[in-house]
């Protein structure tokens, strides 16, 4: 019989319930990689967006500071 399930914090955890016996041997092959899985270091947030920096026109100078006021109508600060 064949189990479905994944790798959970370093553990297999089967995607069903399975009644099997404790000590039972079993055998787990990798049907596939994560999608998610990459070589190497992650991007940073810099490295991903560079080319987006500055690119955005008429802008409040004051929207970081009063991103509430714009947002939601707040008084400014």
């Amino acid at each position: 019989m064949t189990y479905r399930g994944h790798v959970h914090n370093g553990a297999v955890v089967l995607d069903e319930r399975a009644a099997l016996p404790e000590g039972a041997s079993v055998e787990v092959s990798v049907l596939s990689e994560p999608q998610t899985s990459r070589s190497g270091p992650s991007p940073t947030f810099y490295s991903e967006f560079k080319d987006l920096i500055g690119q955005v026109k008429n802008m409040p100078e004051d929207g970081a500071v009063n991103l509430d006021h714009y947002l939601y109508g707040h008084p400014k600060r």
